[in-house]
C-alpha cells in the first residue's frame, strides 16, 4: 500500500495570504549600514553603522550612560582583569574624567595587574613557562604591595579598594598615569574590590593575612552596596570580563538594597563579554532587571573592540 493512500499531502489551495506592504517587519533598509568614507569624523563613522541588533543595544546603552550622568546617577563599571590585559585603562580614566564612571568594582586580579603595570609597565606571566618550576606568582612586589594594603585597611576599618590607591602612589609608580587604583583614587572615585581568597597570586605569599583580606574586602562590599542604592531611578551597572565574582557580588549588593526596604527600578544594567556566560547573563541582565525594574544588555565582543566603541559613542553619540 502505498503512503499516500494513508497519509495524503495536505491542500495548500486555501492558505491565507497578505499583502507584503501591509506587514509589520524588523528590518528596513533605512536602517542599513552606509558607506564609509577616509574624511568622515567619528561621529560620522558612527552613525553609519547599521542600527539593527548589537549596534542598537549600544546606541541605546550609551544614551542611558549619558542620562545617568546628567542627573547625576552611578554608573559603576564592574570589571575582570582582562579588560586591564587588553590594554583599556587610559580610555576607562578618560571615561572617569568625562563623568562615564562615577564608581569602579573589580575582582582580584585587576588589583594584581594594574599594580604591576604602574610599577614596570608589563604584566601577565607566562603561566605555562613558570608553573612547572613553582614560580607562578612569585612576584615579591605585587604580593607585598596588596598584603601590607590589605592589613592597612583592615586595622584601619577602609576599604581594599581605597588603600591599594594609597600604597601604589606611595610607590610613586613610573606607568602612575595608567593605572585604574591610582587614578580612582586621585579623583576621590570609589573603587571597591572584591576578592576570591587563594584566587590571586598575593594569597600564596608569607606576607598574606587572610583574616585581614577578608575583612578589608568585606568593607567594600557594604560600600559597593550602598552605591548600588544610588542606582534606583536611572542608575547604570556594566559588568565586563567577569564571569563569576562581579555577577555574584552585583545580585548579592541587589538584594541586600531591597531587602533593607530601599527601592530599586528604572535601573540599567549590562554584560560585555566575547563568550556569554550563565551568570552576567543571569545575575547581571536578566534578574536584577526583571519584573519592570529596569533594563538590560547583552554585548557579545572582544573588550579591546567593543569598549573603544561603547567610549565612542559616548563621547560622540549625542551627534548621532
Amino acid at each position: 500500500m502505498s503512503i499516500y493512500e494513508k497519509n495524503k499531502p495536505i491542500d495548500l489551495s486555501k492558505v491565507k495570504t497578505y499583502e507584503l506592504e501591509s506587514r509589520p517587519s524588523k528590518v528596513e533598509i533605512g536602517d542599513f549600514a552606509k558607506t564609509i568614507d577616509a574624511a568622515d569624523t567619528l561621529g560620522t563613522f558612527l552613525s553609519k553603522f547599521p542600527n539593527i541588533l548589537a549596534v542598537d543595544s549600544l546606541r541605546q546603552l550609551a544614551r542611558r550612560i549619558r542620562k545617568a550622568r546628567d542627573t547625576g546617577k552611578p554608573v559603576i563599571w564592574g570589571i575582570g582583569g582582562h579588560v586591564v590585559k587588553t590594554g583599556l585603562s587610559p580610555l576607562l580614566i578618560d571615561l572617569m574624567d568625562r563623568g562615564f564612571i562615577t564608581a569602579i568594582a573589580s575582582n582580584g586580579s585587576v588589583l594584581v595587574h594594574d599594580t604591576e603595570l604602574a610599577l614596570v609597565g608589563f604584566t601577565s606571566e607566562d603561566v605555562d613557562a613558570t608553573l612547572g618550576s613553582g614560580d607562578f606568582g612569585a612576584a615579591k612586589e605585587t604580593g607585598e604591595i596588596l598584603n601590607s594594603a590589605a592589613r592597612r585597611a583592615a586595622g584601619d576599618n577602609i576599604g581594599l579598594g581605597e588603600v591599594m590607591g594609597q600604597e601604589l602612589l606611595a610607590q610613586d609608580p613610573k606607568n602612575i598615569e595608567i593605572s585604574l587604583l591610582c587614578a580612582a583614587y586621585r579623583r576621590k572615585i570609589p573603587y571597591t574590590a572584591h576578592l576570591t581568597i587563594g584566587a590571586d597570586i598575593g594569597h600564596f605569599h608569607a606576607s598574606c593575612d587572610g583574616a585581614a583580606l577578608g575583612k578589608a574586602s568585606h568593607t567594600d562590599f557594604r560600600l559597593f552596596t550602598s552605591i548600588v542604592k544610588e542606582m534606583n531611578g536611572g542608575g547604570v551597572y556594566l559588568n565586563i570580563g567577569s564571569a563569576v565574582t562581579m555577577p555574584e557580588i552585583f545580585l548579592k549588593a541587589v538584594t541586600v538594597v531591597r531587602n533593607l526596604g530601599n527601592p530599586l527600578e528604572d535601573i540599567t544594567t549590562a554584560n560585555f563579554d566575547f563568550i556569554q556566560h550563565y551568570r552576567p547573563l543571569t545575575n547581571v541582565v536578566r534578574r536584577p532587571t526583571a519584573n519592570g525594574a529596569g533594563r538590560g544588555f547583552a554585548l557579545t565582543g572582544h573588550h579591546e573592540i567593543m569598549i573603544p566603541l561603547l567610549a565612542a559613542h559616548l563621547i560622540c553619540g549625542e551627534k548621532i
